[in-house]
């Protein structure tokens, strides 16, 4: 069975922008909008103090699914640098895995930080090869991503899954490929998100581009993000060259049903393939834009009419 959550980015805390949204308010709304788990956001946002945050989930039946952790994967020294930080927020997520029913514990959802690199976020939605790692760089992400994982699954027993991202060092298709190709299978997945993937692809988007992703590295993903993206924003954003983040305040990332993300095809895939964990809606504001919880429930009523 496929159950649904939500995050805080929906409600406009996303990598480091505060949406002004208390987090109980944000919890209740996400409860009263038909979710059943979250995921833990920016460190600091949701409470953390183990207790504290197990109240939290627990007065209001939630779980948790997993916690972000952006992390300038291609420097060198990167894992030591940030140790006690990593190892904050995989203690932090494994302090609460008996929390409900999950089914499994949280994941470490492990991502590139894109203030390290401003030219990757000038250029989001149209990077070409010109704008990737060179080959020494890729096989150093890739081994900061694995010590990444080694360290929280032994100090932790959490799993890590790696986000592709626009904005970031792995963001198209052949940048995921390599990105698989250099990590080892079970130390390092993939979160799979429907809209990056779609921005990401650079344009080809034909309204399957998603699905078809997700087939390709169905071996690798066991967690998936359901996020749509505008087609006429990402082609305007890519036709005008907006950076990423003007690309996300003008709604490259809309409603879910309002832009080119083939959801039906994407579940009918899931659902053919037997998956048996979670989506989580991440419909990614910042702040000033729209009404969260309205924008929940419209993307919760759209799942439901897809029988989530």
């Amino acid at each position: 069975m496929i159950r649904v959550a939500n995050a805080p980015c929906s409600w406009g805390t996303i990598e480091g922008f505060g949406g002004g949204v208390p987090y109980a308010v944000m919890l209740d709304e996400l409860v009263e909008t038909g979710y059943e788990g979250t995921e833990l956001g920016d460190l600091g946002y949701l409470p953390d103090e183990p207790d504290a945050l197990r109240a939290a989930l627990s007065s209001r039946d939630l779980v948790m699914l997993g916690g972000f952790e952006a992390v300038p994967l291609g420097r060198e020294g990167i894992v030591r640098e940030r140790r006690e930080r990593l190892l904050q927020v995989a203690r932090l997520l494994a302090s609460v895995a008996d929390v409900g029913s999950a089914g499994r514990p949280p994941w470490f959802i492990l991502a590139d930080d894109a203030s390290a690199e401003p030219a990757r976020a000038a250029r989001a939605g149209r990077i070409t090869v010109e704008d990737g790692l060179d080959v020494a760089s890729r096989r150093r992400f890739a081994a900061n991503a694995e010590e990444v994982a080694r360290l929280v699954r032994d100090e932790t027993g959490l799993r890590t899954l790696y986000h592709h991202h626009c904005a970031h060092h792995v963001e198209t298709p052949d940048e995921i490929d390599a990105f698989l190709d250099a990590t080892e299978p079970g130390l390092v997945d993939l979160v799979f998100d429907t809209g990056h993937a779609t921005y990401g692809s650079g344009g080809a988007d034909d309204g399957s581009t998603a699905t078809e992703l997700l087939a390709r590295w169905s071996e690798r993903i066991p967690y998936v993000h359901f996020k749509d993206c505008h087609a006429e924003v990402a082609a305007r954003a890519r036709r005008e060259g907006w950076e990423y983040r003007r690309a996300v305040g003008e709604g490259v990332f809309c409603e879910l049903g309002q832009g080119s993300v083939d959801f039906a095809g994407v579940l009918e895939f899931l659902r053919d393939r037997g998956y048996d964990d979670w989506v989580t809606v991440e419909q990614d504001v910042l702040p000033g834009m729209g009404t969260p919880k309205a924008s929940a429930a419209r993307n919760r009523a759209m799942l439901r009419s897809l029988g989530l």
